[in-house]
C-alpha cells in the first residue's frame, strides 16, 4: 500500500502511515500534542498514556505499526481483535478491548485481552469473571459511563456508577483501574469538554466516597478528534486511531458506537 491508496475523501488531518518511519512520525506528533495539552493544564505529560487503536486497519500495516514500537493496541470489535491477535502472535504485543461487549463474546476477551475498557453491565462482569476463573487469568477493567446522555452511546448513566462499583468486588478476577467515556460527537468543544469534566468529577467523587473501589482512578477518554481536550480535563489514557494509523473511509459516527 502507498499513501496514494488512502480512502477517497479521507480526513487530510490524518496522513496514512505505511512505513515504520511513518508510524514513528505520527506517534511523535500525537505525543507532542499530548505534552502541550498537559502543560496547558499544569500536568506532567508522563501521567498520560496513548493507546493506539487499530480498528479497520489491515493486518499488514498493524504489523508494521508493532515494529515501530507499539506494545499495546486497542480494538473495539472483539471478532476483529481476536483475528488480529492470532495474526500477530509472533510479535510482542498485547490487546485492549475498548468497545461494547456482548456476553457471548466474554470467552474470547477472557482468553487473550490484557484489559477491557467498556464494562457497563453486571451481566458482562459475571460472564467475564466466570470465563477468567476457568482460564486462571485476571483482567484490568475500566467502567464505561455515558457522560453525553446520548441514547446511541453505551455506558451506564452517571447516577448508577456508585452502586455498580460497590457490586464489582464480587467478581474477583476483575481489577478496576478507573473510568472510561466517549464524548459527544460535535464540533462544539465546550460540549465535548463537559463530557470529560463530568467523568473526572465522578472519579473524584468515587475516590472520596469509596476509594478502594475505583482502583488507580484512571480516566480513559479522548480520541483522535478530541484527545487534547481530554488531556486538559484529566485523561490518563487517550485512545488514538486515525491520528496514528491514518484516516478511515467513514467518520467515527459510522464506526462507533458499535451496535
Amino acid at each position: 500500500m502507498s499513501k496514494l491508496d488512502a480512502p477517497i475523501g479521507a480526513d487530510e488531518r490524518y496522513p496514512t502511515a505505511v512505513t515504520v518511519d511513518d508510524f514513528r512520525h505520527n506517534l511523535a506528533s500525537v505525543e507532542s500534542r499530548i505534552a502541550e495539552a498537559a502543560r496547558r493544564a499544569g500536568r506532567d505529560p508522563r501521567e498520560v498514556t496513548m493507546l493506539p487503536v487499530s480498528k479497520t486497519v489491515p493486518i499488514e500495516r498493524v504489523r508494521v505499526a508493532i515494529r515501530s514500537g507499539m506494545r499495546l493496541l486497542g480494538g473495539n470489535k472483539v471478532q476483529e481483535a481476536v483475528r488480529k491477535n492470532g495474526e500477530t502472535a509472533d510479535l510482542d504485543v498485547s490487546w485492549s478491548i475498548i468497545g461494547h461487549l456482548q456476553t457471548n463474546k466474554a470467552r474470547d476477551v477472557a482468553a487473550f485481552a490484557t484489559e477491557f475498557q467498556a464494562l457497563d453491565r453486571l451481566r458482562v462482569a459475571e460472564a467475564l469473571d466466570r470465563r477468567l476463573q476457568a482460564t486462571g487469568r485476571s483482567l484490568d477493567v475500566f467502567v464505561q459511563v455515558n457522560t453525553s446522555a446520548e441514547d446511541s452511546k453505551f455506558g451506564m448513566p452517571p447516577e448508577e456508577l456508585p452502586a455498580f462499583l460497590e457490586a464489582l468486588p464480587s467478581y474477583g478476577t476483575l481489577r478496576v483501574r478507573g473510568l472510561m467515556t466517549l464524548a459527544i460527537l460535535t464540533p462544539d468543544d465546550a460540549r465535548v469538554r463537559e463530557c470529560f469534566s463530568l467523568l473526572r468529577t465522578l472519579r473524584d467523587q468515587a475516590r472520596e466516597d469509596a476509594p478502594d473501589l475505583i482502583g488507580a482512578g484512571e480516566l480513559s477518554m479522548g480520541m483522535s478528534g478530541d484527545y487534547e481536550i481530554a488531556v486538559e480535563e484529566g485523561a490518563t489514557c487517550v485512545r488514538v486511531g486515525q491520528a496514528i494509523f491514518g484516516a478511515r473511509a467513514l467518520p467515527d459516527s459510522h464506526y462507533w458506537p458499535e451496535g
